[in-house]
């Protein structure tokens, strides 16, 4: 299973439509945005991605309540499994606790992967480069025994993006 994880979009759309069209074509099956899409742009976008897709409201999405039924946007925290493997997905890092196979949270702008009493825990970073001048995602592959979390990151200066690679037994 491939998924293409992002957060912390604000209103940069233009790097949210660059960063989800680099994660479908990493072969992304799925898209999770961990919150603060601050404009409907960017729901349209993960929308018209055709991918299956969810995101949470972050702190700075109180604008976009009234979208809930158009879009896939939820409360967080959200729970909610793809095939056999349970997720919990949410903007602001309260319940960081390990009663999922997979914890993914934003807000903090910060790239973080750890695996902890089997639980994965994810913060893909910022989209939006207002922390750095670095635009960040996550694609997560689960496979049968393993994680693995591609960490991208681009300057907002150039045309490709970096790689960092982590690996979890499962």
């Amino acid at each position: 299973m491939k998924i293409g994880i992002l957060s912390d979009s604000h209103f940069k759309s233009d790097y949210t439509k660059d960063v989800i069209d680099f994660l479908k074509d990493k072969g992304s099956e799925y898209l999770i945005h961990a919150g603060d899409l601050c404009t409907e742009e960017n729901l349209k976008l993960l929308e018209e991605s055709k991918l299956k897709y969810v995101s949470v409201f972050g702190n700075n999405d109180s604008n976009l309540l009234s979208l809930v039924n158009k879009y896939n946007i939820r409360q967080e925290p959200y729970y909610f499994k793809i095939k056999d493997i349970k997720f919990k997905l949410m903007h602001m890092p309260f319940y960081l606790n390990g009663d999922s196979d997979i914890v993914i949270f934003g807000h903090t702008h910060i790239f973080e992967s750890d695996y902890k009493n089997k639980t994965l825990f994810i913060n893909p970073g910022e989209v939006c480069a207002r922390e750095k001048p670095r635009i960040e995602c996550v694609f997560l592959e689960i496979n049968e025994n393993e994680y693995i979390i591609s960490y991208y990151f681009k300057d907002i200066n150039k045309n490709f993006y970096e790689k960092e690679e982590y690996k979890y037994e499962r």
